[in-house]
């Protein structure tokens, strides 16, 4: 991303706004305007605009967005411009899925290289992905210069293993258990609790109905 400090929900809605302007882009739309791109991805306009604000004169009042100048500036900052490879530890049922799905049609994010214990995985090709002994995950992400790991692995190895990772230069942590990880000040964890984001779409169905 570009040196540019902005608040951390801005951040975490530029993605969702990438995305949109890739299926616009798609469908050969040129030009969007900010309410229309507000019903769309569900976040008021008044956001929007601040959001980009950030970025400096992105749109024209009263004219919009140029879909294609703002999808290479979203391009740039969240480094889509290039393919970034990732590591994912732990093939069970939830790995294996996202071995499967693999991020090739939504960014350019790719698996390159997953790790498990079990003998029957070590060494074989799944989803046209190389299977590493977990025993190895520092050397192979040194030697291959990944610094973003996955975690689809027991809450009681996590740690450990993420220690490993750092190790060998991880420098983003995506953890889909529910242990919370400690790791240095230079190294990035983003937490994805499925039980609980689940627990709180059900609570807010059942006290929210109709707000």
């Amino acid at each position: 991303m570009l040196d540019i400090k902005i608040p951390r929900a801005t951040a975490k809605r530029l993605p969702m706004y990438y995305r949109y302007l890739s299926g616009l882009h798609d469908a050969k739309i040129k030009r969007i305007s900010s309410s229309t791109f507000a019903e769309a991805v569900q976040v008021d306009s008044a956001t929007i605009r601040r959001d980009l604000s950030y970025f400096g004169a992105l749109g024209k009042r009263g004219y919009g967005y140029e879909v294609d100048n703002l999808l290479d500036f979203f391009k740039k900052i969240l480094n889509q411009d290039h393919l970034t490879n990732v590591a994912l530890v732990g093939l069970g049922n939830l790995g294996q899925a996202l071995l499967h799905f693999n991020f090739h049609k939504d960014s350019n994010v790719r698996i390159s290289a997953a790790f498990d214990i079990h003998d029957d995985m070590i060494n074989t090709v799944q989803s046209g992905v190389p299977v590493y002994d977990v025993k190895d995950l520092q050397e192979q992400l040194r030697d291959q210069q990944i610094e973003v790991v996955i975690f689809t692995v027991p809450a009681t190895v996590v740690q450990d293993l993420c220690d490993e990772a750092v190790k060998g230069g991880a420098k983003g942590i995506m953890n889909f258990t529910s242990k919370r990880l400690s790791v240095p000040k230079n190294v990035r964890v983003q937490n994805v609790d499925l039980t609980n984001e689940l627990q709180t779409l059900i609570y807010f169905i059942e006290h929210y109905e109709g707000e």
